[in-house]
């Protein structure tokens, strides 16, 4: 049972997949100026890795060793077609999906996903590798989610698109959206975290 609560929490605050091992990074930078899009990544790659460990694991022990990266890009890929039609399907989430169609098929290159099916869930049973994806994408959410939040709010002074500091008279900071800023607010996270480890 310990094992199972170490394999959740694990990824979601002590080795994160973005501030400990730096993997997906790119996204992280590319896709927070909001956070309606952050959301929507966040959950979408949660999906992804969480059910692509489960079917991988359930099906490792019958992939032939030289076409084992091969079943891994396919099973990730039909996964991550199969969140874009429904994000697609949505009116709700159509518009977001719209901004996020480059990110949303560089999921099935995602350092993150395909770590975590090499490491994790190729050798181990279905239910820990569903975890672990599951957790590991919610780590991976929940940066994305942080820097989102400041991005927004600092540099158009809205969150989810509505007005928070914008009515308080705020006019907004051009440079908290720029992907430097990204990088800088990713790397006060990464310090934070660092300081609570140690």
């Amino acid at each position: 049972m310990s094992k199972l609560k170490e394999t959740i929490l694990n990824p979601i605050f002590r080795n994160n997949p973005i501030t400990t091992l730096v993997l997906g990074v790119c996204s992280a930078l590319a896709v927070t100026v909001e956070l309606k899009g952050a959301l929507v990544m966040a959950l979408s790659v949660t999906v992804v890795t969480g059910l692509s460990s489960l079917i991988l694991s359930l099906i490792r022990n019958t992939i032939p060793n030289r076409v084992r990266i091969i079943v891994q890009l396919v099973v990730v890929a039909l996964l991550v077609i199969l969140v874009d039609q429904i994000l697609k399907s949505f009116e709700a989430t159509y518009a977001i999906d719209k901004q996020l169609s480059v990110y949303m098929g560089l999921i099935i290159t995602n350092c993150i996903v395909m770590g975590r099916i090499e490491a994790f869930a190729l050798g181990n049973k279905p239910l820990p590798s569903l975890l672990d994806g599951l957790a590991n994408g919610l780590g991976y959410g929940l940066i994305l989610i942080i820097v989102a939040f400041f991005r927004e709010l600092l540099g158009s002074g809205t969150l989810f698109g509505i007005p928070v500091l914008k009515a308080l008279g705020y006019p907004g900071n051009g440079l908290v959206i720029l992907p430097p800023m990204a990088l800088i607010i990713l790397g006060c996270i990464i310090w934070v975290q660092k300081l609570w480890n140690t």
